[in-house]
């Protein structure tokens, strides 16, 4: 069993890890992507001098504080500490539906599968 726990955490921290660098590499995008339209965006308020030119510039900058935050700041920590939080004081909304399966539960689910495969064999 310890070795069976050990095993799913390994898997949980690679997970996990997978997950961050997916989140680092998404920031180098849409870091590039930001500095391109913000190249524009100016040179285009510098042809019109229209202030309105400037708008996308406030969305686009929240957007890339949010993935430099889950990239490399400390909201990683943040959604730990809620989940945390969630657990000890909220652990009703962790509750599956109809509870944990059962070994009967299943076995009747497979019995159930079984069944419609001999009455219905070749149905799409």
């Amino acid at each position: 069993m310890e070795r069976w726990i050990q095993m799913h955490y390994q898997i949980k921290e690679r997970e996990l890890a997978l997950e961050i660098s997916r989140s680092r590499e998404l920031f180098f995008w849409l870091g590039s992507f930001y500095a391109v339209t913000l190249m524009g965006i100016v040179s285009r308020y510098r042809t019109t001098r229209r202030s309105g030119v400037l708008a996308p510039v406030i969305p686009l900058s929240f957007i890339l504080a949010y993935y430099a935050d889950l990239a490399y700041g400390s909201k990683i920590y943040r959604i730990r500490a809620e989940a945390d939080m969630i657990m000890q004081h909220e652990s009703d909304l962790l509750a599956w539906p109809r509870g944990l399966p059962t070994v009967s539960s299943i076995d009747q689910a497979r019995t159930i599968t079984e069944m419609e495969k001999k009455l219905h064999p070749r149905e799409n």
